[in-house]
């Protein structure tokens, strides 16, 4: 029996299912979660994201390792969900679209796509479908890509534009008050600032820029991809802050009499 096989008998033993309710769980059928069991077939990416998803269980860890022989304690702890690979040193899978010269594009996450992507994030049909764009200013040894942008809670950037943002391998590296899309499984696609917490409780914090809006923490068991903010396209021009910009004139007009009354 094939390692993947032994790995989804085991956690579905665990956790005390049949083959029909974690066929159920999964949305494949029993004779095909049979099949993945038994080492008579292989699930697809989409089917391996699931059961990932599923268990809190990296793909990587899914693959390659035998769950059935580790300890009891380790193995409690990967059903807990402590099996988070925040370094990104294992298997994360990540489909992009390319140019007939193997250039990466920036494909671009429309409105009407954006609720799919939790599920669609790694499947090539979904990425093959998405426009892209290409900005030759940008390094071409990074992964970039622009996600749609609702609400007002980051202002300047305005409801409808688009965040064009770079791919974070390392999520234990983004600094304090990183602008980033983050994508989780509850909530999707967010925009927020990240405060970084993860070596102290697994945590990242997210904060908006309009204070009207609290800021909160997600797990990182909660956390499939985080892209950190690069700049944003929008059809509006931002309105300036015309309160800061009296503030800063009134300053430097009494800073022009000090300095006259200093001469005289």
């Amino acid at each position: 029996m094939k390692v993947i096989g032994i790995n989804i008998k085991t956690l579905r033993k665990r956790k005390r299912l049949s083959q029909e309710q974690l066929a159920g769980e999964l949305t494949l059928t029993r004779s095909t979660l049979s099949a993945y069991e038994n080492g008579t077939a292989e699930p697809n990416i989409k089917s391996l994201l699931r059961i990932g998803d599923y268990f809190s269980v990296s793909i990587d860890r899914l693959l390659r390792q035998d769950l059935s022989s580790l300890p009891e304690q380790q193995l409690s702890e990967v059903e807990r969900g402590l099996d988070v690979d925040v370094y990104g040193r294992q298997l994360r899978i990540l489909t992009t679209a390319l140019t007939p010269e193997d250039e990466e594009l920036i494909e671009i996450i429309p409105e009407s796509a954006k609720a799919g992507y939790t599920m669609g994030y790694a499947d090539p049909d979904y990425v093959k479908g998405l426009p892209t764009l290409s900005l030759p200013f940008l390094s071409k040894n990074r992964k970039y890509r622009a996600f749609p942008i609702s609400g007002d809670s980051m202002p300047p950037v305005s409801e409808g534009s688009h965040v064009i943002a770079e791919y974070i391998q390392d999520w234990t590296s983004l600094s304090d008050g990183t602008p980033c899309i983050v994508i989780t499984r509850e909530d999707g696609i967010v925009f927020k600032k990240v405060y970084n917490h993860i070596e102290k409780r697994g945590t990242l914090s997210l904060m908006s820029t309009n204070p009207s809006y609290e800021p909160y923490e997600v797990h990182v068991n909660e956390v499939i991809e985080v892209w950190k903010f690069i700049q944003y396209l929008s059809e509006d021009l931002p309105e300036p802050n015309l309160e800061k910009n009296l503030i800063a004139t009134t300053l430097l007009n009494l800073q022009r009499e000090v300095d006259d009354l200093k001469r005289k």
